[in-house]
């Protein structure tokens, strides 16, 4: 078996407890920053030592490129493999791990979720360790948080006997508890179950082939019938959607009997809601986190963010007060998990804030719409070093663009030009026309559209490198 663990993170979750910043579009793994850094990036950063191998990231296409410029911005590398459409946990690690175990079937893998906050890396990094005998002796290891309360949105693990290894048995896994039960886990010894865990590749393969064959011979086909696209690994979707939609929890974690634990004190939250991000979140005096323009009047122990207008707080207590260009939340912080619900009536209402950011993110860099009318758009357009956008045209406007920052290629017809800050270029209805960026820095320009229809889905893309339809 090979010594080197490798990292298994799983990336696909939106996050609904924690708009208006964490959306479908942009989710929470991507969207929340703590310490200079966000938690994706954190998660990749806490196993980049030399016990770990090249990580391996599940995603899909919608989020690939968001994680590969994150990637880049702390200097990682790493391998891809992507979901056609969602199932659950299950089929994505079993896939993730018939990719990895090709080359070696006993590969140690490390499965981690990429939106969670750990606060003491390098006792998270022991406890790995130290899971690595019973991960050779054929175990699933999972990594048990020891609680500092008795939570009620945790599942929790009640460990057993002393293994040789030096972890524990598992002897049960329990749902998320009452307020009167989980004080009873606290009090005998329970665990909460943190969802990250580890195992060789053969072991989860295995296992999940016992416990759901039908679904192991539906994931097995997928990778099969996979191939490499645009530089990463992509699932057969007709395979993959003939394995049923589980949790690795339900599907092999709770029906195994090789499961075993490794009790932790890391200073571990899944950063669920706004209250827990603030519970890991540093806190002034006063028991408040503020982020961005934000002032602080007799506030107490407040989650004040702010992504553009200055937000002023004063005389309240105990508020989550969240300030996105598009949308704005005022909750009680102790009541921050009920914001769900106003994600689920906006989806309801049809209103695009539920799911879309006003920043849209591409493979490209990101625009945002900063003015419009009932036929005129203006967009900020942020194309990232050797971005490149597709040749394309459009058939219901037109468009100006001016360079306010870096250099960029632009492309009308059969004219190839290059512009800097204060040039500009039109490109009249109809015509063909390309924007890279073939620096090393990003390129910022203004777009203004003109037409009798704005939509994006009025693009007609002739030549696409990110292989888009």
């Amino acid at each position: 078996m090979s010594c080197q663990i490798r990292p298994l993170i799983m990336c696909g979750g939106a996050g609904t407890r924690l708009w208006p910043m964490s959306r479908e579009s942009f989710p929470k793994q991507f969207a929340l920053r703590v310490d200079g850094h966000s938690i994706f990036q954190q998660t990749l950063l806490r196993v980049a030592g030399p016990e770990f191998g090249r990580p391996l990231i599940m995603t899909n296409q919608a989020y690939r490129f968001i994680a590969e410029q994150q990637l880049a911005e702390i200097d990682i590398l790493a391998d891809f493999v992507l979901e056609p459409a969602r199932r659950d946990t299950a089929p994505a690690i079993i896939a993730a791990a018939a990719v990895a175990g090709r080359a070696d079937p006993d590969v140690p893998l490390l499965v981690l979720a990429s939106d969670h906050q750990i606060r003491d890396g390098e006792a998270f990094r022991a406890a790995v360790l130290a899971g690595l005998p019973a991960l050779q002796d054929g175990r699933l290891v999972t990594f048990g948080i020891r609680p500092t309360e008795p939570a009620t949105g945790y599942g929790y693990i009640e460990p057993g006997e002393e293994l040789a290894s030096g972890a524990r048995a598992v002897r049960r896994f329990v749902e998320k508890p009452d307020a009167e039960r989980a004080g009873r886990y606290v009090l005998d010894g329970f665990l909460w179950n943190s969802g990250n865990f580890m195992a060789s590749a053969r072991t989860l393969i295995d296992e999940y082939a016992l416990h759901q064959p039908a679904s192991a011979a539906a994931v097995g086909l997928a990778v099969e019938r996979g191939a490499i696209s645009s530089g990463v690994f992509a699932l057969d979707a007709a395979s993959y959607a003939e394995a049923e939609q589980l949790s690795i929890d339900y599907a092999v974690m709770e029906r195994t009997s090789r499961a075993a634990v490794i009790p932790l004190a890391c200073g571990w939250s899944d950063v669920g809601n706004w209250d827990l991000l603030w519970s890991v979140s540093d806190r002034d005096l006063a028991g408040n986190v503020s982020q961005g323009e934000v002032v602080l009047s007799d506030a107490h122990g407040c989650f004040v963010s702010s992504d553009g207008p200055l937000t002023s707080v004063h005389g309240v207590e105990d508020l989550i007060v969240i300030v996105n260009r598009d949308a704005i939340l005022v909750a009680d912080r102790h009541r921050s998990g009920e914001v769900k619900q106003i994600v689920e009536g906006l989806r309801r209402t049809g209103r695009q804030e539920a799911d879309s950011h006003c920043r849209v993110h591409r493979p490209w860099g990101w625009y945002q719409v900063t003015d419009h009318g009932d036929d005129f758009q203006v967009k900020r357009i942020v194309v990232n070093p050797k971005g490149r956008l597709s040749l394309q045209k459009h058939g219901h406007r037109a468009e100006h663009w001016v360079v306010v920052r870096g250099t960029a290629q632009v492309t009308v017809g059969d004219e190839v030009s290059l512009l800097t800050p204060n040039q500009h270029a039109h490109i009249p209805l109809g015509a063909i026309h390309r924007l890279e960026n073939p620096g090393n820095t990003p390129v910022e320009l203004v777009e203004v559209q003109c037409g009798d229809y704005l939509g994006e889905d009025d693009i007609v893309r002739l030549e696409d490198i990110y292989q888009r339809a």
